[in-house]
């Protein structure tokens, strides 16, 4: 068991929707006595310092290469297109991660790999025989009962189609991957190669830590031990103060609907802005209008009656003044809508998010996604509509309840401390024992 003084590196990469839970679990583990360093890209500096934390920088900034792609999103849903891109890009930023994390992870207790970083983090932690645990926000063990998310979305399958999309899925990932971790970073760390089929058949499995709901996910009957579902793990900005300007509209009237995309980039924002704000004044609500990393188009504090603009406001002030929340589906923004207790309308872009869209209208605090390449005002005014109604409001009210009711970065800790992975801090009360926790 690593010693207590020990610290937790936590690598993670990304957009915002990926590293704010990661900086909440570490800020919790941190504040219950066990020191943490997240490692990431160096947009996430300011965050991560400014929740208390140590920072080691890791090449892999989205938001670069976002900007500079923006084309990527228009190709989101297609698989085949973003694994060709992803496995180019990976390729690049991995020729320096066999350094960076060793850096990282030197003296470290414990090495977390969350999502895209965990064969990574998994290498380093090899190299310098040091225990490690994996992390995801998104459900990706296999299972008999629930569909692979990325490769259909939620849909319902026959029980043994559900094990071969599965199979499926672990060699996509793997055919994205394998160049960067297969030809780069293990032999850089003096490591064996995995095979062709990749690490994903292994019948021994790490252990990994689900940051989301069982409300919102149900924990599915034949998934191991090994796989444990915490809850959410949530970043508050208490500290945060809201412009006047913005504060003012909220007041001036009925709840306004939320309409961000975050960290989402579009090839013709002004066109899509357009047909957003057409749709708010068909719709008749009020309505925050969130640009974020330009998925949307417009200038700070610019305003009218019915509809405001802001770069960006934390989730937690805003959503629970909103009405409801138009969004990407993103893991995050759902997530924070969910808590919140109000409804979503979701337009997916890219990757997990048609399967949170499938799982909030299961919920029915959503309805069906919208298609966004497909968009028109009257489309987008009917969700809208949809979303307002009150059956749908109390859906999302009862769920949030729920979800405010978990301690999701509490339940990752009492994890890893049953695991071994933690030594007790002094003083420390007992821990309970988990449900499930092998």
């Amino acid at each position: 068991m690593p010693e207590s003084s020990a610290p937790i590196a936590i690598f993670t990469i990304g957009t915002q929707g990926d590293i704010r839970p990661c900086v909440a679990l570490g800020v919790g583990l941190q504040r219950a006595g066990y020191p943490v360093r997240i490692v990431t890209s160096d947009n996430f500096e300011g965050m991560v310092r400014a929740a208390g934390l140590a920072f080691r920088p890791l090449t892999a900034n989205f938001q670069t290469l976002l900007d500079a792609n923006r084309d990527i999103v228009e190709q989101g849903l297609d698989m085949r297109a973003m694994a060709r891109m992803s496995r180019q890009f990976y390729s690049e930023w991995a020729t320096r991660w066999a350094a960076e994390g060793l850096a990282a992870a030197e003296g470290a207790g414990l090495l977390i790999g969350v999502a895209n970083s965990t064969l990574l983090a998994k290498a380093v932690a090899e190299a310098r025989n040091i225990p490690f645990v994996g992390a995801q926000l998104q459900p990706l063990t296999p299972s008999r009962h629930m569909p692979p998310l990325v490769l259909v979305g939620g849909r319902k399958l026959p029980p043994a189609l559900n094990m071969a999309a599965y199979n499926v899925l672990r060699l996509l990932v793997w055919y994205v991957m394998k160049p960067a971790i297969n030809d780069i970073v293990r032999p850089q760390l003096g490591l064996p190669t995995y095979p062709w089929y990749g690490p994903y058949f292994h019948n021994q499995q790490h252990r990994v830590l689900y940051g989301f709901s069982e409300h919102v996910v149900p924990r599915p009957a034949d998934w191991p031990d090994t796989a444990q579902i915490t809850g959410y793990w949530f970043l508050d900005q208490p500290e945060w103060r809201a412009p006047d300007a913005l504060h003012a509209f909220i007041d001036a009237g009925p709840k306004p609907v939320y309409i961000g995309f975050g960290s989402m980039v579009s090839t013709d924002a002004e066109q899509f802005t357009a047909i957003v704000r057409q749709a708010v004044r068909r719709s008749g609500q009020r309505a925050v209008l969130a640009t974020g990393w330009g998925g949307l188009e417009g200038e700070e504090g610019v305003h009218d009656e019915q509809i405001f603009f802001t770069r960006s406001a934390p989730h937690d002030w805003l959503f629970p003044r909103m009405a409801a929340a138009v969004h990407h589906g993103g893991a995050g923004t759902t997530a924070a809508a969910v808590r919140a207790g109000i409804p979503s309308v979701i337009m997916p872009f890219y990757g997990d998010q048609p399967f949170w869209a499938r799982c909030l209208q299961r919920e029915d605090v959503a309805p069906p996604a919208l298609d966004r390449k497909q968009l028109s005002e009257e489309a987008l005014a009917n969700a809208i509509h949809s979303a307002m109604q009150e059956p749908m409001r109390r859906a999302a009210t009862t769920l949030g309840e729920r979800v405010r009711a978990e301690d999701g970065v509490g339940s990752a800790l009492r994890c890893l401390q049953a695991w071994g992975y933690l030594a007790p801090i002094a003083d420390e009360p007992a821990i309970e024992p988990l449900r499930n926790v092998g």
